[in-house]
């Protein structure tokens, strides 16, 4: 027997061995590793995190892959996938994602799907226990008393005595001695005294209540010592034990509960009416201002239990412990803080709707109220309205895009496509509509170039800043990113088509138009002399203009749908993703039938925000020294984008760069294929004016961008070098944008 035949008895042996992952390399690779799959260890076929560019393994047979790497060295440990050459041995390339259930897995493949929205965030609850500890302290309700690490000085805790901590105190000072000038009262003034020591440094101090039965409520110190006591029990038992014998523990029934008795004294009812309102009154104050600051949310649960647990306990239950001061089993903890600040509370949600988002919606209904009850601007200037109808866009921009990502999460193929045509691009299409409509009723053009502009600037951010800032962010993290080049080519492809059909009427007027100018004057008085002329611009009477116009807003979406069938069906294998379910119980946190009434809804309310929103522009666009195409460009343009600039962003971080770029490419495909198609139908049954000619700087910025980020596409990686790149590019066409001329238009 030759050693090659030695090495594959071995390497049989070792593979068919369950406990055994690595299969023996033969003697004449000594650069290679083989890794064996076996169908026991489902897991090693399962990705770690959802990087399609790592190489995830799923659906495997039962063989060894080899990983050649480059250099002659073999790297310790995993490695990243970036550091070597992976071949496969009868066993497919497919990417696998793991997800929670059943919703989330469809959640997944749709991201990859072509024209679907990309969506992060969970549209199904995930249960506590299966999240880390920074989140599953997030979600705290300030009950339980942890073992003190290191001091609970910082610079979050000092911050909040400053904010927070010395107004709240003050108040409870003020309250204090009206209570004990009641004289029946008194108890509640020295709950307020306490109460204002504890509200001026309440970190790592806990407030308890005294129960009457030690056995039953004793959580914290009994707890404690129940479980030193096993630890004890642990290190002195035997090794080998028999198995013990259930033994049935009569448990003693609970007591009734019953009413107590501090609601019947004329004491608490003083508190209610001379105490109780004002500290109401401080604490909501304080718990929405924390709230509404997001990284001190501790702050507001703290004011929250307070006021309703805290402040309603009897007085004489009310015990304060300090740091380090030993207690009996008969208390139970209501309230324990250890900071006020907290930088994971980013991802904080409620009922899946994020933090951020939830706190800007009340911004919706006052831009509302502000918007149609102050028509003459008594009380509120038109810069101060445009600013809140703007921002409002933001929220209700995430709404539809959490609607869209739960509605086909949980539908089938065919109506989750459906969704995506019609609400993918009501956002952007809402705002172009009514302003072109305020354009018509003002008779001036200065608004239809507005929309030019603001299409523009959406698909310069979508080519370039969004691709570059998340290459940036995720170089940072993971130094060199790979995406799948080839799917980023179908995109390239269809910027390209996109961008040729929708500025081709923009060279067909500029070969074949007449130039007409409004008004030219001569600087010499000679006849012969030059001539400096204004209002110039082609006239396209004459030529085929409007029909060419048409045939183009046919071809695109025809073009968009080949490409539809193309990624998704006849040639699916560009995206091969594959998603695997835990198959566990799930709860969505929006149904279908909830989220549709969420889309209707935030639809109509981004309708009418767009409406207020171009309803007071025209101050800005006429007073303003800005040009008005630097203001299309960018606020008008990537203000409704910065739920997708946020989704890139996090797709980045977690090694998954092909959907931070594909959420771009996707946004700028449907700008050009499916929003000014629908902007010139639009225009064919309602004349607005609306003509399909842009600006030279519009045509000129936009071709220089696709050939920008299609030759950084070429090569399937990228890092922040190349993402600078991409936003350096970005920055310069901006600067062009602000010292530009404005339309003559306006």
């Amino acid at each position: 027997m030759n050693e090659t035949q030695v090495w594959g008895a071995e390497r049989a042996e070792n593979c068919a061995n369950p406990d055994q992952h690595h299969c023996l390399s033969p003697p004449r690779l000594p650069q290679t590793e083989r890794l064996c799959i076996e169908p026991h260890h489902v897991e090693l076929c399962a990705a770690e995190t959802p990087s399609p560019d790592a190489h995830h393994f799923g659906h495997c047979t039962p063989k060894c892959f080899i990983t050649v790497y480059k250099g002659g060295q073999i790297p310790s440990g995993r490695s990243s996938p970036h550091h070597g050459e992976e071949g496969w041995h009868e066993c497919t390339t497919r990417t696998t994602i793991r997800a929670d259930n059943e919703v989330e897995a469809h959640r997944e493949a749709n991201n990859y799907k072509f024209g679907f929205r990309k969506w992060k965030g969970n549209v199904t609850e995930k249960p506590i226990e299966d999240r880390s500890e920074s989140i599953k302290e997030l979600y705290s309700d300030l009950s339980v008393v942890k073992p003190q690490k290191g001091s609970v000085v910082s610079i979050g805790n000092i911050v909040y005595v400053f904010l927070f901590g010395w107004w709240i105190s003050f108040i409870y000072l003020l309250i204090c001695p009206v209570m004990f000038l009641t004289f029946f009262g008194a108890p509640y003034g020295k709950v307020c005294l306490k109460m204002a020591c504890y509200v001026m440094w309440p970190f790592g101090k806990s407030i308890e209540k005294a129960c009457n039965v030690k056995a039953q409520n004793c959580e914290v110190g009994c707890q404690d010592k129940d479980s030193d006591g096993l630890a004890r029990d642990k290190d002195t038992a035997p090794l080998l034990v028999s198995t013990p014998l259930p033994v049935q523990i009569p448990v003693p029934e609970l007591p009734a509960k019953q009413m107590s008795k501090h609601w019947c004294r004329i004491s608490t009812y003083i508190f209610l009416f001379l105490g109780y309102p004002f500290l109401a009154v401080v604490h909501i104050l304080a718990c929405v201002l924390s709230w509404l600051l997001v990284f001190t949310i501790p702050v507001a649960k703290m004011n929250a239990r307070i006021l309703t647990t805290v402040l309603l306990t009897a007085p004489e239950d009310i015990q304060i412990h300090t740091p380090g001061k030993t207690h009996g089993c008969e208390t139970r903890v209501i309230l324990c803080c250890y900071r006020a600040f907290n930088a994971y509370y980013y991802k904080y949600t409620v009922q899946g709707i994020n933090i951020f988002a939830l706190n800007l919606l009340p911004l919706v209904l006052i831009t509302l109220i502000i918007g149609y009850t102050d028509r003459k601007h008594n009380y509120f200037s038109t810069q101060a309205k445009f600013a809140t109808a703007i921002t409002s866009i933001i929220p209700l921009s995430y709404y539809i895009g959490m609607g869209i990502a739960s509605i086909s999460a949980q539908c089938n193929f065919a109506v989750g496509a459906v969704v995506n045509a019609t609400f993918g691009s009501i956002t952007e299409m809402t705002f172009y509509i009514t302003a072109l409509l305020q354009g018509h009723r003002a008779a001036t053009k200065c608004y239809e170039e507005i929309v030019k502009a603001a299409l523009t600037g959406t698909l310069l951010g979508c080519i370039l800043f969004i691709p570059g800032i998340c290459m940036i962010i995720g170089g940072i993290k993971h130094q060199e990113q790979r995406f799948n080049s080839r799917s980023a080519g179908v995109s390239s492809a269809l910027l390209f088509i996109s961008i040729g059909g929708v500025f081709a009427p923009t060279l067909f007027s500029k070969t074949f138009g007449n130039l007409v100018c409004e008004r030219c004057s001569n600087v010499t008085g000679n006849a012969s002399g030059p001539f400096i002329c204004r209002g110039c611009h082609y006239d396209m009477v004459g030529i085929f203009f409007q029909p060419l116009m048409y045939t183009i807003s046919i071809l695109l979406p025809a073009a968009y749908l080949i490409g539809l069938i193309f990624t998704l069906k006849t040639h699916s294998h560009i995206y091969d993703v594959h998603i695997s379910d835990g198959h566990s119980h799930h709860v969505v946190h929006w149904s279908r039938w909830r989220a549709l009434a969420v889309l209707i809804v935030a639809t109509v309310l981004m309708a009418c925000c767009a409406d207020l929103c171009t309803e007071n522009i025209e101050p800005i666009l006429t007073h303003s020294s800005i040009s008005q195409y630097f203001i299309g460009v960018t606020v008008l343009a990537m203000v409704p984008e910065l739920p997708e600039i946020v989704n890139g962003i996090l797709f980045a971080l977690q090694n998954n760069i092909s959907l931070s770029l594909e959420v771009g490419s996707c946004i700028a495909v449907q700008v050009c294929m499916i929003q000014i198609p629908l902007l010139i139908l639009f225009n064919a049954f309602y004349d607005v004016g609306f003509v399909l000619v842009f600006s030279d700087i519009h045509l000129w910025a936009s071709i220089f961008s696709v050939i920008v980020v299609n030759y950084i596409f070429m090569d399937g990686k990228c890092d922040y070098f190349q993402g600078t790149a991409l936003v350096v590019v970005y920055l310069i066409l901006l600067a062009m944008y602000f010292f530009a001329p404005s339309p003559q238009a306006c």
